[in-house]
């Protein structure tokens, strides 16, 4: 029931802002292009009897991207998507992304849609603060904004633009800065080393008592993100927390089309080097992002955000059918 509350509100919402609401496909040709994140793997059969392979997509982004190139102005879907090698309280391998674009806007229209719509979904199910695992916040509240910078500073008493320069990780400088906050491998690279201070050190404090957007990720953490004019040592990228729950992912969209083929490239030869794999890149979608208009769009898991906005602990409980086990 409150599930298909909070549908319902944020379905109205959207359409009062005058988005229109998609539906992309699922089976894609690269499901994305990200190191760490995984997509169950198809095959087709054509009628002639030849075989290609498909993925389930990781998330609607690239089919999105396409529709903006395109000339659709404001989106929104709430899209089936898959993570291979995930499952747990926050976690399922199937779950609902929430994904939205607006034309022409910045990403700090986007932040604005983010809460508006989080506050929808607790004003739908009528709870009026967000819990977990002993963690609460108020989803109505004027919601702190923090820099990844200062984040790690406060948290962690890391400087982290002080390992950045050109755009690039200084490995070395991280490595030493973290040593006596994180477990530093000999393998690990600096996003790797960002990773866990991240998770071990910030996350954990972000969202409690009000919500946090963070915001301004470093240039090397940038994905889909286009570079802060004034400081390219960061990124034009947000997160949104509650409880210490990621809830958003959002992004001044990059349009510099080789740019982005740098970026995947390096993120695919990494992939390569962990995983023994690596996923193609949507060529399509490359010619998409040099035509696209400056954008702003934001990733929101909705069975997270139902997950909290009904009082729940886990979100196999917001779900229909959740995943059979393994035996």
């Amino acid at each position: 029931m409150a599930r298909g509350a909070v549908t319902r509100a944020i379905r109205a919402w959207f359409e009062e802002q005058g988005f229109a609401e998609v539906e992309t496909g699922i089976l894609q040709l690269s499901p994305g292009n990200e190191t760490h994140l995984h997509a169950p793997r198809t095959e087709l059969t054509g009628a002639d009897g030849r075989r290609s392979t498909r993925y389930l997509r990781t998330s609607p982004e690239f089919a999105c991207k396409k529709l903006l190139a395109a000339g659709e102005p404001r989106i929104f879907e709430f899209a089936r998507v898959f993570r291979d090698r995930e499952r747990g309280d926050l976690h399922l391998p199937e779950f609902t992304m929430l994904e939205w674009y607006r034309a022409g806007s910045s990403y700090d229209a986007v932040m604005a849609d983010s809460m508006a719509v989080i506050a929808g979904a607790a004003e739908a199910t009528g709870i009026a603060r967000f819990s977990f695992r002993g963690r609460s916040a108020d989803p109505f509240a004027e919601p702190e904004r923090l820099t990844v910078a200062a984040a790690f500073a406060r948290f962690a008493g890391i400087d982290l633009l002080a390992t950045i320069s050109g755009g690039e990780g200084d490995r070395t400088a991280l490595a030493a800065a973290s040593a006596a906050r994180v477990r530093v491998t000999d393998d690990d690279t600096w996003s790797d080393i960002f990773s866990k201070v991240l998770v071990e050190h910030v996350e954990p404090r972000l969202g409690e008592g009000r919500l946090t957007i963070l915001f301004e990720y470093p240039a090397p953490e940038a994905a889909l993100a286009r570079a802060k004019q004034t400081d390219p040592r960061v990124a034009e990228r947000f997160e949104i927390y509650a409880c210490g729950v990621e809830l958003a992912n959002g992004f001044g969209e990059l349009t510099d089309a080789a740019e982005q083929r740098r970026r995947f490239t390096a993120a695919m030869d990494e992939k390569q080097r962990r995983y023994g794999e690596r996923y193609p890149l949507d060529e399509d979608f490359l010619h998409a992002v040099a035509e696209m208009p400056q954008s702003s769009g934001v990733a929101l898991g909705f069975d997270r955000l139902v997950m909290l906005a009904s009082g729940a602990i886990r979100i196999d409980q917001v779900v229909w059918t959740p995943p059979a086990e393994e035996a």
